[in-house]
């Protein structure tokens, strides 16, 4: 028997996409609330299109509802035609499973997957009715836990939650869900819940960061002077929990979309991590120590996952595919599993070589799909002060070979701002652009198909927490947008012009998300006047309300340049310092020098941090055991 829905027909007419707030989907969990002693909401602060795509939220969801005491739910931020209607008819947010509102539940857990979501976190609190600030809330509410990629530096929207959780959450919730019966147990009712003890006792957990339990204080420069537990009994460094995938979980018979999610498709996650040390990416190191699935697991999970979903694709997910040890075997399999089932194999991230066109070669519609490559940067120069990897060579070989393999359309993406970054550099990306293009014109023309295309991207740079360039600035607005059109002048001088095609990264946006993910704690404040003037899915460019965003830094005395335009002292205490990661900031440093002597550091077989690293019970570094 169906819930009764939170919303009224006519509201649900009133709406774009009134199938994002029905649930009721395939595999969706059903449970009895009086037979369950915990009911978390998953939250995903973006449209319902977006969070379907979300492998994340797949994988707790199926943990969370593997247990027989615990029922979780899914909710995602309602578009602004039903935000409106929301507060207008003064309905809370409700979950999709159950169609309760949010206030109900004993947990909300939100997925943090990018920094400019914070204001549809506060959103989505805010319908839900739930006091947005942590010291808000009493055991009446919902204890607000945040998840995912942002919390590797959760102080910028610390005041919101109540805890958070670092690392895989395979690790950590079992033993907090455990110690929240325990706690509620002793209250009875959540209505007599000891909030205060659950979160000292909570913060004890391995993984468990409870930020009111933990005292800043600043030097007169506005930088950190200290991070210091209230408690002495709590941990001065939070860990980050690493799950062994050798026997991880997974889920499925993952919920299926009624919408086209962004990503609609099966997922098949056959590893975590990376060894191929790029200094500018953060996944790459947080992610540490790479770990792969166990081949024969992989095969029954393919099989299981099409057969109880009815989609037609199947992607398989990592940082770096062509790393997988056994891929050639899975992909084997898989196409043997699909042949005659008018099924398509998905491959990101795999490097272009032999092998890898050959596979796609047998398994994409080539004259439909583009090949991708990702120099980062335009000069070698400066694709080794990144440490990427990859020789022009490599890239104009790759190219050649794909466009003998049939394929005429090649996706580019670069980065521009990167440090030591100069004006030739820039300019590189086009002519390495013009290269590839002048190679696929070299193939005699009987063995063309039509004119190719070369469609290049660049993103500005931002040196995230936890990467070797965390010390490095930013650059302002105007040196991003000047770098951005020096490419594209160049485009305009090349033999081949028509055949490329260029866009660049919204500016505004960038700087944006590089002072929430480097700030601190006071930033909690602009992020909720912003959202009090406004602001709402800054992710999306029209969502993006920049001038709103500047009035609430000025009004909350905040200069977003100090987190973006200066370089950061090597001995400085950063926001995120707290946290072990797993890579240490030694290390870290160590690459930041090299790093400007154009120095390469060699790919770790590892894949955990190189020298300097933490040690894991499955995995250390080839430094640390020779």
């Amino acid at each position: 028997m169906l819930n009764e829905l939170a919303l009224s027909p006519e509201i649900l007419l009133s709406v774009e996409k009134p199938a994002r707030y029905v649930g009721n989907e395939i595999n969706s969990v059903k449970k009895l609330k009086e037979a369950v002693d915990i009911r978390f909401a998953m939250c995903f602060p973006d449209v319902y299109e977006i969070g379907m795509s979300h492998l994340g939220i797949q994988i707790i969801y199926d943990l969370l509802n593997r247990r027989d005491d615990t029922w979780a739910e899914r909710s995602y931020a309602p578009w602004y035609d039903l935000d409106g209607a929301l507060r207008e008819k003064n309905i809370p947010l409700f979950a999709l499973e159950s169609q309760e509102p949010l206030k109900e539940f004993d947990f909300v857990g939100f997925t943090l997957q990018y920094e400019l979501c914070m204001t549809n976190v506060l959103q989505m609190l805010d319908l839900a009715q739930i006091p947005l600030r942590s010291k808000g809330r009493n055991g009446d509410f919902p204890l607000v836990i945040g998840g995912g990629p942002c919390v590797y530096n959760p102080e910028p929207f610390a005041d919101f939650f109540d805890l958070f959780y670092l690392g895989e959450a395979e690790n950590v919730l079992d033993d907090l869900l455990d110690l929240y019966k325990k706690v509620k147990k002793e209250g009875f009712t959540r209505e007599k819940f000891n909030k205060e003890k659950f979160l000292i006792n909570a913060a004890k957990i391995d993984g468990i960061y409870v930020p009111s339990l933990y005292e800043v204080k600043y030097n007169p420069d506005s930088t950190l002077r200290s991070f210091e537990p209230i408690d002495k009994s709590l941990p001065g460094r939070i860990k980050k929990q690493v799950c062994d995938m050798s026997n991880a979980p997974y889920p499925l018979k993952p919920v299926v979309p009624f919408l086209r999610a962004s990503q609609d498709r099966v997922v098949l996650e056959i590893q975590r991590g990376c060894i191929r040390g790029c200094r500018f990416c953060q996944a790459g190191m947080v992610y540490r120590p790479a770990r792969g699935r166990k081949l024969e697991d992989l095969k029954r999970f393919a099989r299981e996952l099409l057969s109880n979903t009815g989609y037609d694709e199947i992607s398989l997910s990592s940082l770096s595919s062509s790393d997988y040890p056994h891929l050639r075997e899975l992909i084997e399999f898989i196409i043997g599993e699909c042949e005659g089932k008018n099924i398509n194999i998905s491959l990101p991230s795999l490097r272009i070589d032999t092998f890898s066109l050959d596979v796609m070669g047998r398994v994409q519609d080539v004259k439909k799909s583009s090949l991708t490559f990702a120099p980062e940067a335009g000069s070698q120069r400066l694709r080794d002060v990144i440490n990427k990897g990859l020789t022009k060579d490599e890239i104009l070989n790759g190219a050649t070979k794909a466009f003998e393999g049939g394929w005429n359309t090649v996706k580019l993406y670069f980065m521009l701002g990167l440090p030591t970054e100069s004006d030739e550099d820039v300019v590189a990306i086009s002519d390495l652009a013009e290269e590839i293009a002048k190679a696929y014109y070299a193939i005699p023309k009987e063995n063309r198909i039509g004119k190719c295309r070369i469609n290049t991207s660049t993103s500005f740079f931002i040196p995230k927490p936890f990467t070797p360039f965390q010390w490095a600035r930013m650059l302002s607005r105007e040196e991003y947008v000047r770098k951005a059109q020096l490419v594209k002048k160049r485009f305009s001088e090349q033999l081949n012009k028509k055949s490329h095609h260029y866009n660049w990264h919204d500016s505004d946006m960038t700087i944006l998300e590089g002072v929430i993910s480097r700030g601190d704690r006071r930033l909690s404040d602009v992020i909720e006047c912003a959202y009090r003037k406004g602001c709402l899915f800054d992710a999306w460019s029209e969502g993006l309300k920049i001038d709103k965003w500047l009035e609430a830094f000025e009004e909350c005395g905040i200069d977003p340049d100090f987190y973006t335009l200066r370089q950061r002292k090597e001995d400085e205490l950063f926001p995120w310092d707290f946290i072990d990661a797993g890579v240490t900031k030694e290390f870290l440093l160590r690459e930041w020098k090299k790093a400007q002597k154009g120095e390469v550091t060699k790919n770790c077989k590892e894949g955990c941090a190189g020298c300097g690293a933490a040690v894991y019970s499955y995995g250390i570094c080839n430094a640390k055991r020779n």
